[in-house]
């Protein structure tokens, strides 16, 4: 049997996928990867999503600069989620990587407090200078 064909694939063809980072074990980001994006992101090492919203793979970091490299390849107990273990490049060698398409360090960047959610990272570099 074909490893991929060991994950559970939901009616659209995909599976989500969590991001976290080496070393530190920051969770950085949640997308989802149909059977191509896991299957080129094992054979390259470097991160592959499918985006839902442009219905075509992306490669993390295409734009940004802001590439994921892959340690570890992970899946769950029901097969159903995969788990990245990458190490997030891309931003200055003393600094935290961008993983967030909002210039931060991770994607969850928001805490709950007293009912409110609030913003507890900063943005490490502006969006705009990142995406043209």
């Amino acid at each position: 049997m074909n490893w991929l064909d060991e994950v559970k694939w939901d009616a659209q063809g995909l599976v989500p996928a969590i991001a976290q980072e080496v070393g530190s074990n920051d969770v950085l980001m949640f997308a989802f990867m149909n059977r191509e994006a896991l299957e080129r992101t094992a054979a390259s090492g470097e991160a592959v999503y499918f985006s839902r919203s442009r219905q075509r793979l992306w490669h993390k970091g295409e734009e940004s600069g802001h590439v994921q490299k892959v340690h570890e390849l992970r899946l769950d107990c029901d097969n159903d989620v995969v788990l990245l273990k990458v190490e997030q490049l891309g931003h200055a060698a003393h600094e935290p990587g961008i993983a967030c398409h909002t210039g931060r360090h991770s994607c969850f960047f928001q805490r709950l407090e007293h009912g409110v959610w609030k913003t507890v990272d900063p943005v490490l570099k502006d969006p705009r200078s990142i995406y043209k």
